[in-house]
């Protein structure tokens, strides 16, 4: 596994709910950091100057080299802690390397600075391997010094020891440290995976809200204001042929279509404020079907026919949303018949089944295949009906009529006595294609 470097290991410790720290912290933590090198280093500064008993020239060498080493530090060792600079890492390592050489020479006594060198090392360093080598060659630097003055008989065995036991702590502490920050690293690459992924997701759950609302607009248009203002087109037609001959039935159209005018204008207004349909605003689905089954025949000169029965009086039991569907399925149903039937005689007709209400619209007109037909009517209304766990069924053949059958299932139960009246109704519009010839 690649070993992350120290600026890899300061990214994932400042990442926004990153492990372990957060960039405050970690800013943090480099500001004690340098504190802690200030105060251990002045330390020796002031024994080497004062306390320490040597001559002359190795005092001056020692002031010197420590001196050196807080240079470093601000120019060299600092930067390379937060720029992952790999020239200045190495110009700083090789000068502390030097520096506690000088010190292990001249007085074994200030070695307490390896407990600031060695965690250097490790914060410094680009990789795994590079933390080796140079605890290794610090070790040898500061055991240099107490392995000669041992040789000498000037100090004891365990002087050159107390190193080499330093440094093995410091390998092994090192590699665990940076260990776990690999782990750190690889948890931060799984979250900012998963963080990319989740708006990638959030992304495509949006786009796709956008294409289901503008389908939906799609089909309330289609299925309220275009027909509405289909039926204003007819209307119009039919009175510009009216007016020359029949001024009565023209003025009857006209103001037909003003009362279609202003129904589209409360459904357009109603789609603004996301309100139900207007039919159903204020009255039942039965009274809304009563009235679109006498305004079609009104406006076509069909015979027109609808049979609510099998609701009861006890209502259609059926949420405003179920309503809907069915309203709007019944629209769309009588606005095909306006336009490709040519049919003579309409049936509206409303049955339940169990829990499941259906609404049929039937005429006896041309007739099509369903399986080369499609449209956006249709479809719409399929969806609108699956939307709610129902379906859509269209029966037809050319010449023998058609049957339009939207179901939606009860959300809510029902009187049993309505549950018994319907089967009979349904079994009479399920026994054929052809309800005009039975």
């Amino acid at each position: 596994m690649r070993t992350r470097s120290r600026a890899a290991a300061v990214a994932s410790w400042g990442g926004d709910g990153g492990p372990p720290l957060s960039e405050r912290g970690w800013r943090t933590a480099v500001v004690v950091w340098h504190l802690v090198v200030a105060g251990m280093v002045g330390t020796a500064l002031v024994r080497a100057a004062v306390v320490v008993d040597a001559d002359g020239g190795p005092r001056a060498l020692l002031v010197g080299a420590l001196l050196a080493l807080v240079v470093g530090w601000v120019a060299l060792g600092a930067p390379a802690l937060t720029s992952r600079d790999p020239r200045r890492a190495t110009a700083y390592l090789a000068l502390l390397v030097a520096v506690i050489g000088v010190v292990a020479w001249i007085e074994p006594s200030l070695l307490f600075l390896m407990f600031l060198a060695y965690p250097q090392v490790w914060f410094i360093v680009p990789s795994v391997p590079a933390g080796v080598v140079w605890t290794v060659v610090l070790a040898g630097a500061s055991t240099a010094g107490p392995f000669l003055a041992w040789a000498r008989g000037d100090e004891p065995l365990w002087g050159p020891g107390e190193t080499l036991v330093g440094m093995v702590f410091s390998l092994a502490m090192g590699l665990w440290v940076h260990g776990l920050l690999a782990k750190s690293q690889e948890r931060a690459d799984l979250i900012q995976q998963l963080e990319a992924t989740r708006a990638e997701l959030a992304e495509a759950h949006h786009q796709q809200g956008v294409t289901a609302e503008r389908e939906r607009w799609a089909r309330e248009v289609h299925d309220t204001l275009a027909q509405g203002y289909t039926s204003i087109v007819v209307l119009a037609q039919t009175a510009t042929g009216q007016l020359a001959t029949d001024p009565g039935a023209a003025a009857e159209r006209v103001a037909l279509i003003e009362e279609v005018a202003r129904e589209n204008l409360a459904e357009a207004r109603a789609m603004v404020a996301a309100f139900a349909p207007v039919a159903l605003d204020s009255a039942t689905l039965v009274e809304a079907l009563q009235r679109l089954t006498e305004r079609f025949g009104r406006e076509t000169g069909l015979a027109t026919r609808l049979d609510t029965a099998a609701l009861g009086v006890g209502g259609s039991g059926l949420t405003r949303t179920e309503e809907i569907v069915l309203l709007r399925g019944a629209q769309e149903a009588l606005a095909n018949v306006r336009r490709h039937a040519s049919a003579s005689a309409v049936v509206l007709r409303v049955s339940r089944v169990g829990g499941v209400v259906a609404v049929h619209v039937e005429d006896d007109g041309v007739g099509f295949d369903p399986a080369t037909a499609a449209g956006v009517g249709l479809a719409g209304l399929r969806d609108r009906a699956e939307q709610v766990g129902g379906a859509v069924d269209v029966a037809s053949a050319p010449g023998r009529g058609t049957r339009v059958t939207v179901r939606v299932p009860a959300a809510k139960a029902t009187a049993e006595a309505a549950s018994q009246r319907a089967p009979a109704s349904e079994e009479r519009i399920e026994a054929g294609v052809e309800p005009w010839h039975r």
